[in-house]
């Protein structure tokens, strides 16, 4: 009779009130297959479902979200010790998804951390239990996860020693053999052999041992375990064959402690060229003050960033960092935000203007008013950005992991199968023994573990030093099929600042015209409401303020004032209310629209009232950006929501082939369908919330960082320098990032399957399969690391690529 293990889930669960919700949250958990019992506590907020057979934990989400509840979750990001090759991520993360609560895990060996989304009850202590127990240790960030300077260099230097006195060791046993490429014959006595062996099998090899029965003892394994077999076997052979064979031909202690010296050397290599393709991060990090000068209460002083509080007064001398996100109250200066915006030029900001934490102020005192702190500043979205990406894994790699999970188990029956074969053919022992050796050690899967995360480390954050932002790294794959890239006209090709050029009114005065306009927007950041309002402050205009103000995306604002209803609109808010202006205010607006210029209604009660043209010039860089598209063999188009024939100028002007004027947010999405469906693979490019619908319909979704925050969380892309001409430079290294992943699984494959064949049929012997090993690692990290050579064309004005 077979006996069922219950599986037991416990949700924490948000939005329940009364009884009846318990009840029907019951009900519909209760009918999820494999589901034998769901009980759901109102006091405790918790759901405890029961089964006979695992149940994935995203699924009951869906279930509670489809229900009317939520779940609340939780992203933990530990460090990982111990890790040494795609084996060690495949276990781990195995592990990690089959602790209760655990959403899902990603293990990165190129940053050795594990990103981890829970059910907000999951204990840190629960998954760092589960890591020790698979064999590895978990450090949470605020237990000093984050290396110093100091103890990453103390580290390094162990290291290099280790590696030197191994090298030391090595070196006497290999004499020998280098004596007898000359001729002469040297042969080292058998005890000296046997203590240098011993020093570096025991001392430069405790790591491979120490991983090797971690991994055993949870019965798994990984790269430890092929090298801690191949050597221990190689020197094993070599003590018997001292201690009790008289006439032996050979002793393979050398062979041994090259290997393992080897593949140290190997990883204090892969380790270093990890440390570049990581780089971008620590620079990001290093912006970071610690510290800021705050005045309070009429009193000046230092204090720590985490003592301040919102509207804080901070002082900031030329020279310092910004530590704040903040607003300009007092002074004057040019501020360097390259590492920001990978603008190379220093920005002048003044009263009034914007700053980000991390930005270098230049020659003067500046006076700022905190507006964000700590994981709200700019700079920290920008590394949450940065490591999302770098923690991610693009679909190839999920067939990777399939393939690394058997590889060393497939290995260790290969290496079993060589040895075998060789000693029935040539009844030989040693020799068998030794092309076993060479095939356990040749076929470590740290190439395979690397070649992926290494090339997105170095790709992504070579891209945020350059002011581009990848929120994944599926985002590359799709980057490198865009065959069509779709921008918004507004701010994004157009300098986003226009100004009034041109207005009509009848039956009230065009002063009493835009009195109205400028009252409707007051407070609004949308570019056309600030020109009304800077027009109407030129003619020291006092605005009253309008009651019942109501905004709608795409379609205009509309407020009342004594006892009228009035709006100001568009040409789409004309058609919607069916309404028609008078011939006299039409045939003023065509001669507007003949200009390219963009008009907006006011409309009182039911009457058309007055219009105002804008004009907004296309960005100096707009025409560049669009020919370099094209030479690209992409096709561009222009979507906006102003009048056809303003965009029609647009587009004539900038040499575009394609667009769609008059649109809607929601039309815009569409528009996007359409495109797809004739089978382009589009990228759109926009700055403003009417663009988020469109930008999340698309292909590919590139935000301008001088835009709001909605269009930017529904971008794959953030471009912080607000230049056209950043787009293609984000698909270049976009591409150039995926096609590195591609060559590093390429080699490491490859690598593989050329060489397991030769250390099978005895062509490889143990010293140069560990060299070839260590190779192999290397190569795939310092491939990658060509990505950091990257310029974009457009940097200070001259192409690199």
């Amino acid at each position: 009779m077979t006996e069922h293990t219950t599986q037991r889930v416990v949700l924490p669960i948000q939005g329940m009130h009364c009884a009846a919700c318990v009840t029907r949250l019951e009900k519909v958990l209760g009918k999820v297959a494999g589901v034998t019992q769901a009980n759901v506590n109102l006091a405790t907020e918790k759901a405890q479902i029961e089964s006979d057979s695992p149940l994935p934990v995203a699924d009951l989400i869906a279930v509670v979200d489809k229900a009317g509840f939520s779940v609340p979750q939780r992203v933990i990001t530990l460090q990982i010790k111990g890790m040494h090759c795609a084996a060690c991520v495949t276990r781990l993360e195995k592990v990690l998804r089959r602790e209760p609560g655990v959403i899902s895990a990603v293990v990165n060996l190129a940053t050795e951390k594990a990103r981890i989304q829970a059910v907000a009850d999951v204990a840190d202590g629960q998954l760092l239990q589960a890591i020790s127990r698979a064999g590895y240790e978990g450090v949470l960030p605020d237990n000093n996860s984050i290396i110093t300077a100091e103890q990453d260099k103390n580290k390094r230097d162990t290291d290099r020693d280790w590696l030197i006195a191994g090298a030391l060791c090595t070196a006497p046993l290999l004499l020998p053999m280098l004596a007898g490429l000359w001729g002469a014959q040297f042969q080292l006595p058998e005890f000296w052999q046997w203590l240098l062996a011993s020093i570096v099998q025991f001392g430069l090899g405790w790591r491979f041992y120490r991983g090797a029965w971690a991994a055993v003892r949870v019965g798994s394994s990984n790269m430890d375990v092929l090298v801690a077999l191949g050597t221990t076997a190689a020197y094993g052979l070599s003590l018997y064959q001292w201690l009790f064979q008289a006439h032996h031909a050979h002793l393979y202690f050398e062979s041994s402690a090259t290997v393992i010296t080897l593949v140290w050397f190997g990883k204090w290599l892969e380790q270093r060229a990890k440390r570049q393709t990581s780089e971008a991060i620590r620079a990001l990090q290093a912006l970071r003050p610690e510290q800021a000068w705050v005045e309070r209460d009429g009193q000046a002083q230092w204090l720590a960033l985490a003592l301040l509080q919102l509207g804080d007064r901070v002082r900031v001398r030329a020279g310092e960092r910004i530590p704040v996100d903040g607003v300009i109250v007092d002074g004057a200066s040019h501020l360097d935000e390259s590492l920001l915006t990978g603008e190379s030029l220093p920005v002048s900001k003044q009263a009034g203007d914007s700053v980000s934490t991390g930005a270098m102020n230049g020659e003067g005192l500046l006076w700022l008013k905190t507006t964000a702190l700590g994981e709200n500043t700019l700079l920290a979205r920008i590394i949450a950005r940065v490591e999302q990406a770098q923690m991610a894994k693009p679909p190839i790699q999920q067939k990777v992991d399939q393939i690394s999970a058997v590889f060393v188990p497939i290995v260790l029956v290969l290496a079993l199968l060589t040895v075998t074969g060789w000693y029935l053919f040539t009844g030989l022992g040693e020799p068998a023994l030794i092309h076993a050796v060479s095939v356990l050690v040749i076929a470590c899967p740290c190439a395979l573990g690397l070649a992926t995360p290494a090339a997105i480390m170095a790709g992504t954050g070579t891209a945020a030093r350059h002011g581009i932002l990848i929120r994944d790294a599926e985002v590359l794959e799709k980057a490198e099929k865009v065959n069509m890239v779709v921008f918004d006209k507004t701010g994004t090709l157009t300098q986003g600042h226009p100004a009034l050029c041109a207005q009509q009114a009848v039956g009230i005065s065009e002063q009493q015209a835009l009195l109205l306009a400028a009252a409707l927007q007051q407070g609004s950041a949308h570019p056309l409401g600030v020109a009304l309002q800077n027009a109407a402050q030129q003619q020291a205009l006092d605005l009253p303020t309008l009651s019942e103000v109501s905004t709608t995306a795409g379609i205009g604002v509309q407020g009342q004032w004594q006892n009228v209803t009035y709006a100001l609109v568009g040409g789409q808010g004309l058609v919607q209310r069916q309404l028609t202006p008078e011939s006299t205010l039409q045939a003023g607006v065509e001669l507007q629209y003949q200009q390219g210029r963009t008009v907006s209604w006011l409309i009182a009660g039911e009457q058309v009232v007055a219009w105002f043209a804008f004009q907004d010039p296309p960005k100096a860089e707009a025409a560049a950006a669009i020919k370099t598209l094209q030479q690209q063999g992409i096709k561009v188009a222009l979507l906006s929501g102003d009048h056809q024939q303003s965009v029609q100028q647009m587009a004539d002007l900038l040499g575009i082939d394609e667009m769609a004027a008059q649109v809607l947010p929601e039309q815009k999405a569409e528009a996007i369908v359409r495109w797809r469906k004739q089978g382009f693979v589009v990228a759109m490019v926009g700055d403003g919330i009417n663009d988020a619908p469109a930008l999340a319909e698309s292909d590919l979704g590139i935000a301008m960082g001088s835009g709001t925050d909605v269009a930017m969380a529904s971008a794959a892309m953030t471009l912080m320098r607000n230049d056209p001409r950043a787009v293609a430079d984000a698909l270049v290294i976009a591409r150039l990032t995926s096609r590195k992943i591609r060559q590093n699984l390429f080699w490491a494959f490859i690598y593989n399957v050329v060489a397991l064949p030769l250390a099978v049929f005895g062509f490889l012997d143990p010293m140069l399969a560990g060299a070839a090993m260590a190779f192999s690692s290397v190569s795939v990290v310092t491939n990658a690391l060509w990505l950091t050579r990257w310029q974009p064309k457009w940097a200070i004005g001259k192409a690199v690529l």
